[in-house]
């Protein structure tokens, strides 16, 4: 009866702006998540937890949400030719290893140390996470500005040709994507990593896409399309993990999913009409902007843990909006940015066709 207690008080009250909070949070989540195959989870995580809800309960309703929109957004994706279903199945089963521990180390953490313990470790890891990969590929980007190279074709890095070169007897496999045999065991630590992180935060696709661009040589539209496959085989079995422990608050779920079957949809679509330069553009942008809204959170959960002197309320409640304001910008931005790729690509096929249809008329 403690423990149902206990738990109840990790599920937040719910009434009507909320409710179209998650929604909006989810259609962006959604859209995001289509368009670069992160899974959305590094703009649904914070956004819940800028709402009161424990880290530990937003990284469980985030992944049990992910599992059916990734499957329909790799479904909608793989029409379109971009997913590499071997690539995304063999790292799924390792992610789903990586999944199962990190869960386990998720739940130690909160009976050690409580729900600020937990939100304290949610929070650091996500401004470790966004600074590291956001970083690199916000240099990669400048980089292909500053070369005037970002309309051109991608191209394979020195990592990803010394993987693809290792010929290890036994363990080739022939992944479409590459176009190239590598070693499955290069794919095992990769998809632990993912998996692992995915348990931590809900957002394996940040270590997911990278390394498939980086280290495999995986096309980015490829790439973030096949980590939608990973999604759905993670999240289902981390989802079936924190719900035996009571950690799934099912009404977040069901409302962020409701918005996020909407929105990745139209991130799909919206990846038919870009360069995968622009896929970088998007990462990089809302990664790095949702780390200035985790990192405001940490001193609030280090002092509620006792590790730096004590907050006053006014100042806990200045750190709190503040973060959730950076939050909001970083969804708003997103969705700027992928919806403007998809009307300007939409209107310019629109013109295209028009102007065949033109010269058909004229033809005759």
């Amino acid at each position: 009866m403690h423990d149902l207690a206990a738990q109840a008080t990790s599920f937040i009250d719910l009434d009507t702006t909320k409710i179209v909070y998650l929604f909006i949070v989810g259609f962006i989540g959604g859209l995001v998540s289509g368009f670069i195959g992160s899974g959305g989870a590094f703009v649904l995580t914070p956004a819940m937890m800028s709402l009161g809800v424990p880290g530990l309960v937003a990284v469980a309703s985030n992944m049990c949400h992910k599992f059916p929109k990734a499957l329909i957004g790799s479904m909608k994706r793989y029409r379109y030719g971009q997913v590499d279903v071997k690539l995304g199945v063999v790292i799924g089963i390792s992610a789903e290893a990586g999944v199962l521990y990190g869960a386990g180390l998720q739940e130690k953490i909160k009976a050690a140390f409580g729900d600020a313990g937990s939100n304290l470790y949610v929070s650091v890891a996500f401004v470790l996470v966004l600074g590291i990969v956001g970083g690199i590929i916000l240099k990669d980007v400048l980089k292909n500005l500053r070369e005037g190279t970002s309309d051109e074709e991608e191209k394979v890095t020195p990592l990803a040709k010394w993987v693809q070169s290792i010929n290890i007897p036994g363990t080739m496999v022939y992944f479409k994507s590459m176009n190239a045999r590598i070693s499955i065991l290069f794919t095992l630590p990769l998809g632990f990593a993912t998996g692992m992180l995915a348990a931590t935060i809900a957002v394996g696709g940040f270590l997911g896409v990278p390394s498939m661009i980086y280290v495999m040589g995986v096309p980015g539209l490829m790439a973030s399309a096949t980590e939608l496959v990973i999604a759905f085989v993670m999240g289902l079995g981390g989802s079936f993990k924190y719900a035996m422990h009571g950690m799934v608050d099912i009404r977040l779920s069901m409302i962020i999913l409701a918005g996020s079957l909407f929105g990745i949809q139209l991130g799909a679509i919206g990846t038919t009409y870009v360069k995968p330069f622009l896929i970088k553009v998007v990462m990089a942008t809302i990664m790095l902007i949702v780390l200035f809204s985790r990192a405001l959170m940490v001193p609030v959960y280090m002092s509620q843990l006792g590790l730096i002197s004590k907050m006053s309320a006014e100042m806990v409640k200045v750190f709190k909006a503040t973060s959730f304001a950076i939050m909001i910008l970083a969804l708003f931005i997103g969705a700027f940015i992928v919806l403007k790729a998809l009307f300007q690509g939409f209107m310019a096929e629109r013109r295209i066709l028009a102007g065949k249809a033109e010269a058909v008329s004229v033809g005759k």
